[in-house]
């Protein structure tokens, strides 16, 4: 699965691939083999992407075109 939004949400950011696997403690060719979907991103990892991009799980997973994250819980 390839998840086109990630790559998207990067760019507008002009953020390198190199920039998000630091900040995700991560392996460059790792981050990138997520963006063109050779690998599954891992839970933990998709959450982390939702914080730093201030969206939900599902809008990177193509489930909805809402871009604005949920109301956190109270």
């Amino acid at each position: 699965m390839q998840l086109d939004c990630i790559r998207a949400l990067r760019e507008d950011k002009d953020w390198s691939q190199q920039k998000l696997a630091d900040m995700l403690h991560i392996n460059r060719r790792t981050y990138s083999a997520y963006e063109t979907g050779v690998n599954a991103i891992p839970l933990d990892i998709l959450a982390a992407l939702a914080r730093i991009y201030g969206t939900s799980t599902d809008y990177l997973l193509g489930l909805t075109d809402e871009v604005r994250p949920y109301p956190p819980k109270k």
